[in-house]
């Protein structure tokens, strides 16, 4: 096998695909490997180029198949597009992948490392809960709403709704009060979060050398103001 040069791997969930090509392009052979085989499978190869589209899970594998020294490139699907075959199947994606890595004027995709997927990880996961919090507050200002309690857009102006759900006098039925009273709990917790999340930013830009994204130093939390309740 002196003369394989390129391997397309398609990943999967459980059952991974591979496509080997020459060196002058010609087919070597095609394998179907359960996830628990592929470390080994390239373990007990010789050295050569291993590509794979860009996914989920393809910086994690690229990783862990260079550590067994071989060379790793990995193709955006745009990129391979224009190899795959008419009858779309695994093996035709890995044999497209292969095909793709081995023009000579393709750009690859660059590696993450762990700590840049984990700070990646950390500002989505900020995004997420700022947009749950964000859901939470329409929802509740929708449902206030129906009731006479209007209130601006904006989480500056939640207080308002967290007045009247606290207000004795305001015209609100008992079970409008409790599931608003719930509302107000999630969002007060989500913004507890947001805040954490913001300060661990803060950390890793200034540790990394990274500028801080835009918006990231006008990360508020939302404080609810004392019920008027006895």
């Amino acid at each position: 096998m002196s003369d394989v040069a390129f391997i397309g791997l398609d990943l999967a969930n459980q059952v991974f695909q591979l496509h080997e090509l020459k060196t002058d392009g010609s087919f070597s052979f095609r394998l179907k490997l359960p996830r628990s085989r592929v470390l080994d499978f390239f373990a007990s190869q010789q050295r050569s180029v291993v590509a794979m589209q860009v996914c989920t899970s393809a910086h994690s594998w690229e990783r862990e198949i260079a550590k067994l020294g071989h060379s790793v490139r990995l193709i955006t699907p745009i990129n391979v597009k224009p190899f795959v075959k008419p009858q779309m199947n695994d093996a035709g994606d890995a044999e497209a992948i292969a095909e793709a890595a081995s023009r000579p004027t393709l750009r690859f995709v660059a590696v993450k490392s762990l700590e840049q997927q984990a700070r990646a990880m950390l500002f989505r996961t900020r995004d997420l809960l700022v947009r749950q919090r964000t859901q939470l507050i329409n929802a509740q200002r929708g449902h206030l709403a129906e009731h006479g309690v209007v209130a601006p857009t904006g989480a500056a102006y939640l207080n308002r709704l967290a007045e009247a759900v606290s207000d004795d006098k305001a015209a609100l039925p008992e079970p409008v009060r409790e599931p608003g009273t719930l509302y107000l709990e999630q969002i007060e917790a989500l913004s507890a979060r947001v805040v954490g999340l913001h300060q661990q930013m803060r950390k890793l830009t200034s540790s990394s050398g990274y500028r801080p994204c835009q918006g990231l130093g006008r990360s508020r939390r939302w404080r609810p103001r004392p019920s008027r309740r006895p």
